[in-house]
């Protein structure tokens, strides 16, 4: 009787073992098979039109003529401001959170709504930023003598940075509550402040860990697609200050993949969704590999 029983539990054992096996290495399948497919339907542009099409900066469907420099710079500046931004938040929220109230009703609390920030649909975002912060961002640009359209880079770069604070705060805590506390002890004990044990101590240790949850998030914000959408404006040349209206990878392909009927303007769509699919696979795996060699070397 045990030496069946002991053969049953190796049998579940070993069937468990490859099926977790056959989920990953179906997941692995899964991103070769969007990979291949992007190349493949983008293709014919990736042959028309060769190097121009990210140095071009024409998009004109009736001519066929397709340049992403427009969509590119606006992802990148939308993007690295919407990181400027939130970076002022979320590096305080992570410290707040790490180090100064990691339990309570006021951590739990705050925790809570972090999480649910995450949450909100990014259609959300998009009508808060249209009723809300573009009517601001007129009265700014107003006060500053720029054409007040209150939709624009500047606009939606205020809305991504809200929406990518959860989750560099939430690694960024996480990472900051690992830090060893016989490290803060000994600096404790050498007569330093609370400020300086963060700055000298917390921030040098957990700073791969923050840079990838920054890295991440980034990542986040160049696959925005709806909220940005919204707000940007949708103006395909290329702009002249963060106050002009523009457009992102994402949002043209929301905009204007429904209108592609010609097989060359489709194939540039999805040239540009091929290149946000490696860019933001880049990012995110660049982010867990930091995250992996800090625990690793922990």
């Amino acid at each position: 009787m045990k030496a069946a029983h002991f053969s049953k539990v190796a049998f579940a054992e070993i069937f468990f073992r490859k099926l977790l096996s056959l989920a990953g290495v179906f997941i692995i399948i899964i991103l070769l098979a969007i990979l291949f497919t992007l190349f493949i339907s983008s293709f014919p542009a990736i042959r028309t039109f060769g190097l121009y099409f990210f140095s071009g900066s024409t998009w004109d469907p009736v001519r066929s003529e397709f340049g992403a420099l427009p969509f590119l710079i606006g992802t990148l500046a939308t993007s690295l401001l919407a990181l400027a931004i939130s970076i002022i938040f979320s590096l305080p929220i992570a410290i707040f959170l790490g180090e100064y109230f990691t339990q309570g009703g006021k951590a739990t609390f705050i925790k809570s709504m972090i999480e649910l920030l995450a949450g909100v649909p990014s259609v959300i975002y998009g009508f808060w930023g249209l009723f809300v912060m573009a009517p601001l961002v007129r009265k700014l640009e107003l006060s500053l003598g720029v054409a007040p359209l209150g939709v624009g880079i500047f606009t939606a770069s205020l809305i991504l940075a809200i929406m990518i604070i959860p989750y560099s705060a939430s690694l960024g805590r996480e990472v900051i509550s690992l830090v060893p506390a016989d490290l803060k002890e000994a600096a404790y004990s050498l007569g330093a402040t609370r400020l300086e044990v963060i700055q000298k101590v917390i921030l040098p240790y957990a700073g791969s860990g923050i840079l990838a949850g920054i890295l991440l998030s980034l990542g986040r914000a160049l696959g925005e697609t709806m909220a940005v959408t919204m707000v940007i404006g949708n103006r395909n040349s290329i702009p002249n200050s963060i106050f002009s209206p523009a457009n992102t990878l994402a949002s043209i392909i929301a905009n204007e993949f429904t209108e592609a009927t010609d097989s060359l303007y489709l194939a540039s769509l999805v040239e540009l969704a091929l290149v946000l699919f490696l860019v933001t696979t880049f990012l995110n795996t660049l982010g867990k590999w930091i995250i992996h060699r800090m625990a690793v070397n922990r």
